[in-house]
């Protein structure tokens, strides 16, 4: 059985342009650029909601299958991060650092993008998409 969630040849732009809340809207369009930045690679829609930067395969109980690397989801009640925090072993320090988050299931969410130190943010997505290439 394969994932749902592949990449697409989807616009990213007009996805991101057209999320309704202003700050999500923004909020995405801001990480969009970060995670262009720190991993040098084009974002791609990946399903209907989420953009990805990269491609590895990825084993669970689906299968092998392709995923990206790092990502992002502008989701109504938190800016959604993915790759960044894996949830398994010990908790990587720079999150100390990072201001009001939570973490979940292998993501990382952010209520307000503003209200972090975007700086440690950056690190966190450089961190993981070295890990991964």
């Amino acid at each position: 059985m394969a994932i749902a969630t592949k990449p697409t040849d989807a616009d990213v732009t007009a996805f991101l342009d057209a999320i309704p809340d202003e700050r999500r809207r923004a909020e995405g369009h801001a990480m969009r650029q970060l995670m262009e930045r720190v991993t040098g690679e084009k974002a791609v829609r990946w399903g209907p909601t989420m953009v990805g930067f990269g491609s590895m395969p990825y084993t669970n109980t689906t299968g092998t299958n392709d995923w990206f690397i790092v990502g992002f989801s502008p989701r109504k009640a938190a800016l959604t991060l993915y790759g960044v925090y894996d949830g398994y072993g010990p908790a990587e320090p720079l999150f100390a650092g990072l201001g009001p988050h939570e973490t979940g299931k292998g993501c990382l969410y952010l209520k307000h993008l503003d209200a972090v130190d975007g700086e440690v943010l950056e690190q966190l997505v450089r961190k993981a998409w070295a890990k991964r290439t």
